[in-house]
């Protein structure tokens, strides 16, 4: 019995990690299931003007809601294993610099890019920033991708025009949240009611 003690440990920590949604392609069922995302979804509306749709088609994309996604890995020689090919991390795979401006401008300094709450909310400042930075709307899922990916600097000298491929994953994303959209339209009044109503 005592060899196996120091399994527990372990296994609490991943009974804590939290799995992606069984059924990541309808928001509905997203938020049914996982309430605190709606909850989550419902605050960085409030505080920053984001309809819930645009930061989960992102999120969809990022990481297909994985709390520990990682980008590739680089080789060296091309077989080599290098380390990864960027610092991104988490459910919005956000790289290290601009998570330390996020927490930097918004004092939130305990965020954590692996915590939904805080992934959601950094989408939420990002999205704003972006309305700010770079005139591109908080409804407009494909140039808010297009800047999520290339940058505020990047956007506005327009470098995604070199980039063919990533204008059709902006049409994903695009695609993505017009049908979140949809399907939030339809429950958003039962969602109101609060979790207990589902059932």
């Amino acid at each position: 019995m005592k060899r196996f003690l120091w399994l527990l440990p372990v296994l609490i920590l991943a009974g804590c990690a939290t799995a992606p949604p069984t059924h990541p392609d309808n928001l509905c069922s997203i938020f049914k299931e996982k309430d605190d995302w709606y909850d989550a979804a419902m605050d960085v509306q409030k505080k920053w003007g984001v309809p819930p749709h645009i930061p989960f088609a992102m999120l969809y994309q990022e990481s297909s809601f994985r709390h520990d996604a990682l980008p590739p890995r680089d080789y060296l020689l091309g077989f080599i294993p290098w380390g990864r090919v960027s610092s991104a991390y988490g459910y919005a795979q956000a790289k290290e610099d601009t998570w330390q401006d996020y927490m930097r401008e918004t004092g939130n300094w305990g965020a954590d890019r692996d915590d939904f709450d805080d992934a959601l909310d950094f989408m939420g400042w990002f999205i704003d920033k972006t309305r700010k930075l770079t005139g591109v709307s908080k409804w407009d899922a494909y140039g808010q991708y297009l800047a999520y990916h290339e940058g505020w600097g990047g956007y506005n000298r327009k470098s995604y025009n070199k980039k063919p491929w990533l204008k059709q994953v902006a049409r994903k994303v695009e695609s993505r949240a017009k049908t979140f959209s949809k399907q939030y339209w339809r429950c958003k009044d039962d969602l109101k009611k609060g979790f207990w109503d589902w059932f």
